[in-house]
């Protein structure tokens, strides 16, 4: 197994230095087109024509923390042999603390940054890909123009200008492109990369800091015998099911070994794959003291016997080895569930049969307690305020249907998405406070998987703006039994962007619009899903 301690993986080096250039090439066996469009070797012809809003040029005074951030086809070491082609950010720091920036070695992923709350952030992005592209900051709230809408996708060469005012409280987030029907493609070649932001809340509660914080990114892939990215999301069976991998990486790395010392940890986890749940447990049984999910800190800690974790949620978990003994090991792994209808994983997944079924158990990665440590912390009996959104203060109650409806596949209250379309029930007054229900009605049976409105499969659906909470779950007996295996391990009492609706589940949500009109996103985060058509606009209406 590869092994990585704390600070080989932050990986600092030097304030505002770039990451190392790579060679720049696509990747091969990648090939990304839309899903949909007949993969005929040519570029796709560009969902937009438009680029960064003139009207709001970047005042590079004002900047806390100014990156320059460019997408560029990469070569990097992942197996022994011929490296792999990949697409990725690199990132250099022209303005701010050095931490702001920092590179994780040895891995295709982007650089992370760290802020903090109320600072101006700076953003000069540039593309180098063969295909449009465009960068969605996942789970900040930031105006329509800096949300990454696939209408703002930008052109090989050609650059977009960001700049934003944090608004978020401390949590863990991240960020990844967003261009329409390419999206699954380009996170798969390795294009993410987590945006921390901190707060005075956060510091106050005595966290685990430093190298003892450690984010931590899962993903599966599969490769070729010459070491290259394989991708057949575009196959029909794929983006009906979602895209699965054959090995689970962690930060970028196969066999991945975390090497921590006999004290408490702050374990930052994200699913950054494009369709595969998992269902988290360690291999001795020990249950998880969970401290932050997708918006941040929850309010105290809970507990959980296991964590889901769908595409695109975080959870922060509070690790304490004190106990256990110098060349010890434990294991994090994906424990076995009911897989919902007709994910089955091998032998479904576009021909090509995977080892890493859904809902059968294999390692995630490793943890090794190295090094003797005499520190302890406390952990906190309360971590944060949580302000309650009041069900009074609704003014609306919208439903959504999440289904699939032929002929157009995967869809919203059967519709699929229009670059600028909105229907009118998608209007939202800005200032308002809605809740909205997710209806994934199909449950495990009837109708087929064809079938008109079925929908037997799960959605993580992902609402872009302002964070809102989960107010109520309700499952019918048909989807019950995969329901039951995983829903113990949902964290549901803080502040999310990202729930996951099972079959035959009604999930409601309660969120304000504040701040900003325009034309913001919701969508199913299974990225096949998604680059199918499973997403629609809403527009913030004054």
């Amino acid at each position: 197994m590869k092994k990585i301690n704390r600070r080989e993986f932050l990986g600092l080096g030097s304030a505002g230095l770039a990451a190392v250039a790579l060679a720049a090439c696509a990747p091969p066996i990648l090939s990304p087109t839309p899903a949909g469009n007949a993969d005929d070797g040519t570029l796709p012809p560009s969902s937009s024509q438009q680029t960064a809003p003139s009207s709001t040029p970047l005042n590079v005074a004002a900047a806390d923390v100014e990156i320059a951030l460019t997408a560029l086809p990469a070569s990097v070491p992942i197996f022994s042999g011929q490296a792999t082609q990949v697409w990725q950010f690199q990132g250099e720091l022209l303005k701010g603390d050095a931490s702001a920036l920092q590179t994780v070695p040895n891995s295709y992923l982007g650089p992370i940054i760290r802020a903090k709350k109320g600072q101006q952030i700076n953003v000069h992005f540039r593309s180098q890909l063969p295909q449009e592209t465009i960068v969605h900051w996942h789970g900040l709230h930031v105006s329509a123009d800096m949300d990454g809408h696939p209408r703002y996708a930008i052109q090989e060469n050609e650059t977009y200008e960001y700049q934003f005012k944090l608004r978020n409280r401390a949590g863990t987030y991240w960020y990844h492109p967003h261009p329409h029907g390419l999206t699954g493609p380009q996170v798969y070649a390795g294009m993410a990369g987590f945006f921390l932001i901190s707060d005075e809340e956060e510091q106050a509660a005595g966290l685990p800091s430093g190298e003892f914080d450690i984010p931590l990114v899962i993903q599966d892939r599969i490769f070729d015998d010459n070491n290259q990215l394989v991708y057949r999301g575009n196959g029909m069976m794929d983006q009906m099911m979602g895209f699965l991998g054959d090995q689970v990486f962690v930060n970028g790395q196969p066999d991945f070994t975390l090497s921590v010392a006999t004290r408490p940890y702050r374990l930052r986890l994200l699913n950054g794959s494009n369709s595969r749940i998992y269902k988290l447990g360690w291999s001795d049984g020990t249950p998880f003291t969970v401290i932050g999910s997708d918006g941040g800190l929850l309010e105290k800690p809970v507990q959980r016997p296991y964590i889901t974790l769908a595409p695109a949620e975080r959870v922060e978990l509070w690790v304490d080895f004190a106990d256990r003994p110098v060349g010890s090991e434990i294991v994090l792994q994906n424990l076995p569930y009911t897989a919902p209808g007709g994910m089955m994983g091998g032998g479904m997944m576009g021909g090509a049969a995977t080892t890493l079924a859904l809902g059968e158990q294999y390692d995630i990665m490793t943890v090794r307690v190295e090094r003797q440590s005499n520190e302890r912390l406390a952990l906190p009996k309360r971590l944060s305020t949580i302000e309650r959104i009041p069900v009074q203060d609704a003014t609306q109650t919208r439903s959504v249907v999440l289904a699939m409806t032929p002929p157009q596949g995967w869809t919203l209250n059967g519709r699929t998405f229009e670059m600028t379309g909105v229907a009118p029930e998608e209007r939202v007054r800005l200032g308002s406070t809605e809740i909205w229900e997710f209806i994934n009605a199909g449950g495990g049976g009837g109708g087929g998987m064809m079938g008109g409105g079925t929908g037997m499969l799960p959605h993580p659906i992902h609402m872009h703006g302002e964070q809102f909470q989960v107010l109520e779950r309700q499952v019918d007996r048909n989807g019950r039994a995969a329901w039951e295996s995983l829903s113990d391990g949902f964290v549901d009492e803080g502040w999310k962007d990202t729930v996951l609706v099972m079959p035959g589940e009604r999930v409601k949500i309660i969120r304000r619009f504040e701040d900003f009109t325009g034309l913001f996103l919701y969508h199913c985060h299974n990225l096949e899903h998604e680059d199918m058509g499973m997403m629609r606009n809403f527009e913030i209406v004054a």
